[in-house]
């Protein structure tokens, strides 16, 4: 498979990396900063320096042709509530948009869990960032592109376990990075599992269980 990744060199997106090139698949990592250019080529994708704000959706679309999947894990990351319009919204409207021109059905989201930040007294640019993350979600169901939307619980760095809780709608908790990038790429060869909203969070279930469960219950 090859993947055309936007947010390569975030925590996830390095990690899913890893895990797709292990497996044999192709990355095509864009990038935004050109001090990332060496962290996704360590990663082990291509490095592909483009701009998800400034670049047309033509300029875009051109990018993603030929790949198999795109997986949109890039965001603000804090850097205000601009920011966080223009990438975590209008981005992601732009990259589906691209990636139905490019005739790139399969696209896979990295969204958030609904009940983050629930358990303390939140920011108004927090808030502001939840309410981006749900509308990105609608218009990507509206598409009419073969997505998937994970929604990770609270990102933790601590090691991956390989087993998570997951389904169309579960209790709020925290997962390791390691895990949310090896369910993405176990998710992404399992085209049954696709028009599909997941969250996700840490669990008893080995990975590849949880998405056979999955497809038995809301695959195609």
């Amino acid at each position: 498979m090859k993947v055309f990744q936007i947010g390569a060199a975030g925590g996830i997106g390095r990690r899913l990396t890893a895990l797709l090139t292990e497996h044999g698949d192709e990355v095509t990592g864009m990038y935004r900063n050109p001090n990332q250019a060496e962290v996704v080529r360590a990663a082990g994708a291509t490095p592909l320096p483009a701009d998800l704000i400034a670049d047309s959706v033509e300029e875009l679309a051109a990018e993603i042709a030929g790949h198999d999947a795109v997986v949109f894990s890039a965001g603000a990351h804090g850097t205000g509530m601009d920011q966080t319009t223009l990438i975590d919204g209008a981005g992601l409207e732009k990259a589906a948009e691209a990636a139905a021109r490019a005739g790139v059905s399969r696209f896979a989201l990295v969204s958030v869990f609904p009940e983050a930040g629930r358990d303390r007294e939140t920011s108004a640019g927090f808030e502001h960032y939840m309410r981006v993350k749900k509308t990105a979600d609608v218009y990507l169901t509206r598409t009419g592109l073969d997505w998937l939307i994970v929604r990770p619980g609270t990102l933790l760095d601590d090691p991956g376990t390989g087993r998570v809780t997951a389904g169309p709608a579960i209790e709020y908790g925290s997962v390791p990075r390691d895990d949310v990038a090896a369910f993405l790429a176990a998710a992404l060869h399992r085209p049954e599992l696709g028009r599909v909203i997941v969250e996700l969070t840490g669990g008893d279930t080995p990975v590849a269980d949880a998405i056979t469960q999955l497809v038995a219950t809301t695959g195609r």
